[in-house]
């Protein structure tokens, strides 16, 4: 489960990608080159970045004739919810004590 949610993690490492997913849940689906209209970047570099997301099962995607249509899988953005969640839910206490030991050292 930890490198499930490294991969996803990755895939949401890079800002063009995060705005991406913006994009994609602002229009609900969207052909390929709708999002390169919006973003300052090449059809290429969209296309790998709409790749690596797909293949980190956060987007969903079909050929349609020349056009791709991507949208986001809400299923994998449930998933990766809930692995967050969970992993924020270990951390939690850990802060706790870290809080009192900054205290403790004064800083």
């Amino acid at each position: 489960m930890d490198a499930l949610l490294a991969d996803r993690l990755k895939a949401l490492g890079h800002p063009a990608r995060l705005e991406i997913l913006r994009v994609l849940a602002a229009r609900g689906t969207c052909v390929c080159g709708e999002v390169v209209q919006v973003m300052p970047l090449s059809q290429a570099t969209v296309s790998q970045h709409l790749k690596v997301l797909k293949e980190a099962g956060l987007i969903c995607g079909r050929i349609e004739g020349k056009n791709s249509c991507y949208g986001l899988d809400p299923d994998g953005i449930a998933r990766l919810r809930r692995m967050l969640d969970a992993l924020f839910d270990g951390l939690s206490g850990a802060a706790c004590c870290a809080a009192e030991t900054k205290q403790e050292i004064g800083a």
